[in-house]
């Protein structure tokens, strides 16, 4: 997988894309991110790629020109590569697991990171393939949200995690929230792991984990049961 970030903060991203999981995967080759500064392709002398919204109003709104180029560019790097364009903006789709699994399918993504009051209309329009959204708040910009998909999308690439079976028992596979987890020592403070982790029997405790996902779900997000119960029906 290519992931390619647009970007007017690219300095945001080496400390979370240079460390852990990531790197690992990057140095694998299983992953190849790069990060581009949006000022790089601005027309403007200033390299400005801003200016403020038709019909006034306040702030200041992201120019199409330098993201229409910036995109262009990106495309005729990888040509013959079917590729993605995603804009992280508040209005986008809620990103969730089974959003994760679809894009991580992907070859080829680019991601548009929105800033300011907006981004011009037409980049949302005639350019982005999708919008992507990581909760209803407001944040400064999209870089935080990028660096958030690209981390859920790199542990699904295959190859980066060691266990590839341990994707099937995390949170919300299955619409489930994952099963309580214990390590060594088995009694910590006189508090003590349950005694079907510790039995040996892995029927038992295959049936443990599913009751207690079940359970912990319930409490939880009881909506994700509701989910799971409309898929059936």
């Amino acid at each position: 997988m290519r992931i390619d970030i647009i970007t007017i903060f690219p300095k945001m991203f080496k400390p979370v894309l240079g460390e852990s999981m990531i790197k690992r995967a990057q140095n694998k080759g299983k992953v190849e991110i790069h990060i581009h500064n949006l000022r790089d392709y601005s027309l403007d002398k200033h390299k400005k790629v801003d200016d403020r919204p038709f019909g006034g109003g306040s702030g200041m709104v992201l120019n199409a020109q330098p993201i229409f180029r910036a995109v262009e560019d990106i495309k005729s790097q990888v040509r013959g590569q079917r590729s993605k364009v995603i804009l992280l903006c508040p209005q986008g789709v809620e990103l969730e697991q089974k959003v994760a699994k679809r894009l991580a399918k992907s070859k080829h993504l680019i991601l548009i990171c929105g800033h300011y009051e907006g981004i011009d209309e037409r980049v949302r329009g005639y350019l982005a393939d999708e919008e992507i959204s990581i909760g209803d708040y407001v944040l400064t910009g999209g870089e935080l949200p990028a660096m958030v998909l690209v981390d859920c999308l790199v542990r699904l690439v295959p190859g980066v995690l060691g266990d590839r079976n341990s994707l099937n028992f995390e949170s919300f596979e299955g619409n489930l929230l994952e099963y309580p987890q214990y390590t060594r020592p088995a009694s910590f403070r006189g508090m003590k792991v349950p005694k079907t982790l510790l039995s040996g029997n892995h029927n038992k405790i295959m049936e443990w984990r599913k009751n207690e996902s079940v359970k912990r779900t319930k409490q939880k997000r009881p909506d994700l049961l509701k989910i799971k119960s409309d898929n059936v029906t």
